[in-house]
């Protein structure tokens, strides 16, 4: 009997872990000290504590995964998204082990790994790839050559990692060396790799990305597109399927693409091309992402196929459960990222207990959560809260509902980004569709809001209250008129 451990916490382990259910395969949990009362804890089979709470120190360990493996007498293992999702040794380490990694080979992870190498990959797949350095540059004199032959504006870009670090956008040449030597330290601090390489800029570009499933049977397929431009210091906050206002033929081209670039590199399971998008509508090769995305729900609602069983059956020597010619986008998808930050102080960190926690729900709403009422959001992992999404038939229709449910989204406790994203939804550009990875920055800064002691009185009530109610579970009416009495003030998104 198969079971599998995932290596991962919040909302991405405890997604993993019902797709598991529906497999009807076991799963194993780990888990941090910070983490010892989370969700994902408790809703796996198996629970294994592998470390404190720093990441380098439990999730990131290796050898206490594969150690907490042995233990229960799992046979496979889901990455989910970050720690060790795109780590090749670790890949390697579970093939010694002889323990199943759900995600592609060491070969093609080390292929797109390195965004340098990937670049050379692509070209001499045929891939179009944004002009700009044939590798790493090593200092001012070789980018500022480089810079001169592909012309200014240009990017700097770590050849690790992402998340939008180790990026700088230089405009003339008097800005390159102090730019070159910002990209190279953020670079060296989050990926323990100062190497960076040099990219065209393309001004206003869009950001498209297209997911790609490839089994180990020859069948390679992509389930179109998602529109990811919408971002936060080159974080996505907002993403949607299909992109709007792109040309059913570019669409088509770009799919092609990406299977064709997922071939070259011998891809197996659920992985992402990502593209820049000029005004044109000429598209170029950015990264591979060797995992799953954040962002999956999105392709899930408009296809109705679930990755994540996908990526089972494929780590199982099973074929993929749909053929090119059976995946078709029905309706419109949007997610927006629920964040423990505050944009009223430069999108601060916000950790601290969720006094108050209520998902929206309703028809055509996904909430991908990894938190209760009454956890804490730690200060040691990524501040997201929760993943919601909508579906409706139309683009419209999707932006109405999810507009809807943000408003009745209720978190108290710690600040959040709803209201920011709220402001997004309503701007002009989105609801045009016509937008660029510039629309954040062009939007008003939101005002701190003055201190409301009505709602501090209220969430001291709600707190005080939730603990008397664990005391005593037979009694829950009162939460819920305390909860009404917060509506009806309108103390909501604080």
């Amino acid at each position: 009997m198969h079971k599998v451990l995932i290596a991962n916490r919040g909302e991405i382990a405890c997604r993993v872990i019902r797709a598991c259910r529906e497999l009807g395969l076991p799963t194993v949990a780990v888990y941090s000290d910070a983490d010892a009362n989370a969700q994902h804890r408790w809703l796996a089979d198996e629970a294994v504590h592998v470390g404190p709470p720093a990441s380098a120190q439990s999730y990131l360990r290796g050898e206490r995964i594969l150690e907490a493996a042995r233990q229960t007498g799992a046979t496979l293992i889901h990455p989910g998204y970050g720690f060790l999702s795109e780590n090749a040794t670790f890949r390697d380490e579970c093939d010694a082990a002889g323990v199943t990694f759900i995600g592609p080979p060491a070969s093609a992870m080390r292929a797109m790994g390195v965004k340098t190498t990937a670049r050379d990959a692509m070209r001499a797949a045929g891939v179009p790839v944004v002009p700009g350095s044939d590798g790493p540059v090593h200092g001012a004199d070789e980018a500022l050559r480089v810079a001169a032959k592909i012309g200014f504006p240009i990017m700097l870009k770590a050849a690790s990692g992402g998340g939008g670090k180790g990026i700088r956008l230089v405009h003339t040449a008097a800005d390159l060396p102090a730019a070159l030597e910002g990209a190279q330290r953020e670079a060296g601090a989050y990926f323990s790799d100062a190497t960076v390489y040099i990219e065209k800029a393309i001004l206003q570009p869009r950001h498209i990305e297209i997911q790609v499933l490839a089994d180990r049977h020859g069948h390679t397929i992509h389930l179109f597109d998602r529109e990811c431009s919408v971002q936060r210091r080159n974080q996505k906050i907002i993403e949607e399927s299909p992109a709007a206002n792109l040309s059913d033929k570019t669409r088509l081209a770009m799919g092609a693409v990406a299977v064709q670039a997922a071939k070259a590199v011998g891809y197996e399971g659920a992985g992402t091309i990502e593209f820049l998008v000029d005004s044109e509508e000429n598209f170029y090769f950015l990264e591979m992402n060797t995992r799953l995305q954040v962002e999956h729900p999105v392709t899930e609602l408009v296809t109705g196929v679930d990755l994540v069983v996908e990526q089972l059956r494929v780590a199982l020597g099973q074929p993929l459960s749909v053929t090119q010619e059976q995946v078709r986008q029905r309706g419109h998808a949007i997610e927006c990222r629920i964040y423990a930050e505050d944009p009223a102080r430069n999108f601060l960190p916000s950790p601290g207990p969720l006094e108050v926690y209520r998902p929206p729900q309703g028809p055509g709403m996904r909430v991908d959560d990894g938190v209760r009422e009454g956890d804490v959001v730690s200060n040691h992992y990524d501040p997201m809260i929760a993943k919601l999404s909508a579906w409706a038939e139309d683009r419209p229709r999707t932006i109405g509902r999810m507009q809807a449910a943000l408003c009745a989204f209720e978190i108290a406790g710690i600040a959040h980004n709803i209201e920011h994203l709220q402001q997004v939804l309503a701007c002009e550009r989105f609801g045009a569709g016509r937008y660029d990875t510039g629309l954040v920055a062009t939007l008003p800064s939101l005002e701190a809001d003055p201190p409301d002691d009505e709602w501090a009185a209220v969430v001291a009530a709600l707190t005080h209250h939730r603990r008397r109610q664990q005391a005593r579970p037979a009694q829950v009416a009162t939460e819920s008129a305390w909860t009404q009495a917060a509506r009806r003030a309108g103390l909501r998104h604080r």
